[in-house]
């Protein structure tokens, strides 16, 4: 089943080509060329991912974005926009923006973006329940109080990022962990700094796990990571 893609670009030969575009690379997508009548399409309908231009007419895509987001905060959505000045960057994003295109941009970027986005959105939503316990080797690591005990050795006091990436890791036991899902759900943003964060706070945990060493993390570049536990 194709996904449902909202294009809300006012640029009418643009708009256009960019929603035949969407179609020919497998997509269903409902064009609307302004604000107001996006966000109407938008209330009559179900989307899995909304591409907004910024300055429209009748109401301009920050304020379509804010009021989509007030509908379902889950909707990933993404700015195509002319300006590139930060402080609009920092609008979108606060707008609830999940990217940010600033024209003109390459079409295959926007679909490697479209998949990176929907296919973070599909393993947020497909996590097991988070655990009271979880057991890696000899290792027990308890996510709400944030200890990590290794056999009967003083217990390790995990910070809360720490905790909160260490626990969706072992969600994902066996399985790559998407980078873009722990930036997201831990850091709120995906940028240079963040990756750069996430990347020291993997680096801790395999310290903090070192003691066992059939506990592996492997790195998938670009990708994300793997908590894996080889037999004994």
């Amino acid at each position: 089943m194709s996904h449902k893609l909202l294009l809300v670009e006012d640029d009418e030969n643009f708009g256009s080509l960019l929603c035949n575009y969407l179609q020919l690379s497998g997509y269903e997508v409902n064009w609307k060329n302004n604000g107001a009548l996006g966000y109407s399409a938008y209330m009559q309908s179900t989307f899995d991912l909304c591409i907004l231009d910024v300055m429209m007419p009748n109401m301009d895509g920050f304020t379509l974005a804010r009021r989509i987001k007030e509908k379902s905060a889950k909707t990933p959505i993404i700015f195509l926009t002319a300006k590139n000045a930060r402080e609009d960057l920092i609008e979108g994003y606060r707008s609830g923006a999940d990217d940010y295109l600033t024209k003109p941009f390459d079409t295959e970027v926007l679909l490697l973006k479209i998949k990176a986005i929907l296919n973070r959105y599909q393993a947020e939503e497909n996590l097991p329940e988070s655990k009271e316990i979880y057991t890696l080797g000899n290792f027990s690591f308890y996510p709400v109080s944030r200890k990590l005990v290794y056999k009967n050795e003083p217990e390790q006091k995990l910070s809360p990022k720490e905790s909160l990436l260490l626990e969706l890791l072992c969600q994902f036991e066996n399985k790559v962990m998407p980078r873009d899902l722990a930036l997201k759900k831990i850091w709120d943003e995906s940028n240079y700094f963040t990756k750069r964060s996430m990347d020291v706070y993997i680096t801790k945990l395999r310290k903090y796990l070192a003691p066992e060493p059939r506990i592996i993390i492997d790195t998938y570049h670009q990708m994300g990571f793997q908590l894996r536990v080889n037999k004994a």
